[in-house]
């Protein structure tokens, strides 16, 4: 049996897409999105869940332990369980499920199982580029927040913090897949990864 890998790592695509639902939340978080909105990224987390899936399941192949089980976390969660809790929020929202309200503090109680998971699995990333490791703990501070607003421990004054957090971390995941891209593309460093924090 071969030991070859038949295919190359697909982590900058899972990178791009974590990108896409930080954008998008961040507009959300920083009131850029109005009810309208909410079924068009509801689609675009569809998307990047298809991605995040794909990615999962190819590094849990090639015993990648943390990526794997990080992106089918985040594919389960952060996308498809998003895009249907945005989509519900939508329907009740615009009466199209009669006068009922969205009740965040569930999510807020979800969110801390994702919080809490993401925050006890950041150590493996210090074996990742120093700027994986850094959207981590960016990730990691913005879920927390998140369970905070939506258990109505913070108020709303918290939420562009939580936007500003989402943007900064797509960007630092859009650089980390171009960088982990086009250095593998050319054989040399294009972009700096900065290395790792632990060897």
């Amino acid at each position: 049996m071969s030991t070859e890998h038949t295919f190359v790592s697909p982590g900058p695509a899972g990178l791009a897409a974590l990108a896409v639902a930080c954008f998008g939340f961040g507009a959300v978080f920083n009131g850029h999105v109005e009810l309208g909105g909410l079924p068009l990224l509801a689609a675009w987390l569809v998307g990047g869940g298809i991605v995040q899936y794909t990615v999962a399941v190819m590094e849990l192949k090639d015993h990648n332990m943390t990526g794997g089980n990080v992106f089918l976390f985040f594919a389960a969660f952060f996308m498809f369980g998003a895009a249907i809790s945005v989509m519900m929020k939508f329907l009740m929202l615009s009466g199209v499920l009669g006068a009922v309200k969205p009740a965040a503090m569930v999510e807020g109680f979800c969110w801390m199982a994702g919080a809490a998971f993401l925050t006890a699995v950041t150590p493996a990333y210090l074996k990742s580029p120093k700027p994986l490791f850094i959207l981590v703990i960016l990730l990691d501070v913005a879920l927390w927040l998140i369970v905070g607003l939506d258990m109505g421990k913070l108020g709303p004054e918290f939420k562009p913090v939580v936007g500003y957090l989402l943007y900064v971390s797509g960007w630092i995941g859009i650089y980390t897949s171009a960088a982990v891209l086009n250095n593998h593309i050319f054989g040399k460093t294009v972009l700096p990864t900065f290395g790792t924090f632990v060897k």
